[in-house]
């Protein structure tokens, strides 16, 4: 296992393993062999995911599934790591930790930095209280995420909840950044982010597509979403026109398809 220097004092010795797992704080989720929870030392705030193994039957329930199961924190080690490696913005490391060689019963363990004062892209969308972006920041915003859609799926990393609640932004930008042109947008939650020489299109349809069913109701124009596929893209309007129909009309299908579920679940 290792650690950042600011947690060595936190758990050392030969159990420091164990301390991690027995962690106690705020839980965020603790469901299907992951927990989630933050907690703080010296002052600063911390997110720690305890992943204590999944056994046979989920393992095998997911397979069946035509799903991928995610067995340790391994995955999303590896994806904060391709991530830094491309230069899209994501957590910060501070401590990992992988034991076991049994599949279902592997025991590991990722902390990484709390990224302060920010909101999700969802909240920003939905939560009144916070500042509102003023259309020159609306499209940094969709430029940016365009941008590192693109950098990841070129070099790839496909994210599988590709969604904007997994998008931070710190607040100050929003306050402060009527100005700048680069929204310092951080990418979460990546444990079920796979890495690899090139993307499945399976795989592209699937990110895309989650971003624009978890879009539909933050008030986007046609011409916003065609920003957004030219960015992505790095083409010209004429010429991204030629792949709408087929590629990009396969994800507003899926995307539809997504939302109306969502719809006949939740709304």
């Amino acid at each position: 296992m290792t650690l950042c220097q600011a947690l060595q004092d936190k758990f050392f010795g030969e159990e420091a393993f164990e301390q991690v797992l027995a962690m106690d704080g705020k839980i965020y989720r603790d469901f299907k062999g992951r927990k989630t929870l933050r907690f703080e030392h010296a002052g600063k705030g911390y997110f720690l995911k305890i992943h204590p193994g999944v056994g046979w039957r989920e393992i095998l329930s997911t397979l069946l599934n035509f799903k991928v199961p995610v067995l340790s924190a391994k995955d999303e080690y590896k994806a904060i790591l391709a991530l830094e490696r491309i230069g899209v913005q994501t957590m910060t490391i501070a401590g990992y930790g992988l034991r076991g060689s049994n599949p279902a019963k592997l025991q590991s363990f990722i902390i990484t930095e709390e990224i302060g004062n920010a909101a999700s892209l969802e909240e920003l969308v939905m939560d009144s209280k916070l500042p509102t972006p003023t259309p020159v920041m609306k499209r940094a915003i969709i430029n940016k995420v365009a941008e590192i859609a693109r950098a990841m799926h070129r070099n790839g990393v496909n994210h599988r909840d590709f969604y904007i609640c997994h998008f931070l932004l710190p607040i100050n930008w929003l306050v402060m950044g009527k100005v700048a042109a680069d929204p310092p947008l951080h990418v979460i939650d990546l444990h079920r982010t796979q890495v690899r020489s090139r993307i499945p299109v399976r795989w592209l349809l699937k990110d895309l597509a989650g971003l624009h069913f978890s879009s539909m109701d933050a008030g986007l124009t046609m011409r916003d979403r065609l920003r957004f596929i030219c960015r992505y893209e790095n083409r010209s309007v004429r010429q991204v026109v030629e792949n709408i129909p087929g590629f990009w009309g396969k994800i507003d299908r899926k995307a539809v398809k997504l939302y109306r579920k969502f719809q006949r679940h939740y709304g």
